[in-house]
This record gives C-alpha cells, sequence and structure tokens, in this order.
C-alpha cells in the first residue's frame, strides 16, 4: 500500500484504551479523532506494519516502525498530505476547471 504521501490509521476506541499511554506520543489528533499518520502501511499478516517519520531531540529525521494487531484498527484512510487530510469537500483548482483550446 505505498505510492501516496501517506496514510491515516483510526483505531477502535477499545484498541486504544488497551495500548493506553504507549500509543499516545503517535497519535495525531484531529476534529476526525485521534489517528496515526504513517509514510509506509504492510496490512499482510496479523499485525498492521506502520512506518512513521519523525525528528529526534536534535531535530534529526528518524524513521519509527509500529506495529499493531490488525484486528485494532477501523479504518486506513489515503491521504495526499497531511495537511490537507479531511472528509470536507474538495474543491477544484482553477486550472483544472480552465477550457483549453
Amino acid at each position: 500500500m505505498n505510492g501516496h504521501g501517506g496514510y491515516a490509521v483510526f483505531f477502535f476506541p477499545q484498541a486504544l484504551e488497551a495500548l493506553g499511554e504507549a500509543i499516545k506520543p503517535y497519535l495525531t489528533s484531529q476534529p476526525d479523532g485521534p489517528h496515526i499518520f504513517c509514510r509506509e502501511i504492510d496490512t499482510g499478516g496479523a499485525f498492521t506494519e506502520m512506518t512513521l517519520v519523525g525528528k529526534d531531540a536534535e531535530g534529526h529525521e528518524v524513521q519509527v516502525e509500529l506495529m499493531v494487531p490488525g484486528s485494532m484498527i477501523r479504518m486506513i484512510v489515503s491521504a495526499q498530505s497531511e495537511a490537507v487530510f479531511g472528509f470536507g469537500p474538495r474543491v477544484a483548482s482553477a486550472s483544472a476547471s480552465a477550457p483549453t483550446a
């Protein structure tokens, strides 16, 4: 499931409760609900593997692989970028709607 800007992974409420404090540093809270934004995801197996990219205390990029049981995941959404992720209406760009000769 690679080739996009990333994936937003949503969990069942019971899963978040079971994972407790261990999952909190990886969660992003937005109006759509808490989720993990990851660069790559592999759903082939009992565990879902997520590749996350972040920064360490010194500002260097670090890559983390997080694995959780697949039964904990409620939904996976492909996103082009974290900044424009959401469920609102999409607005066509001016160049896409302009007629060409």
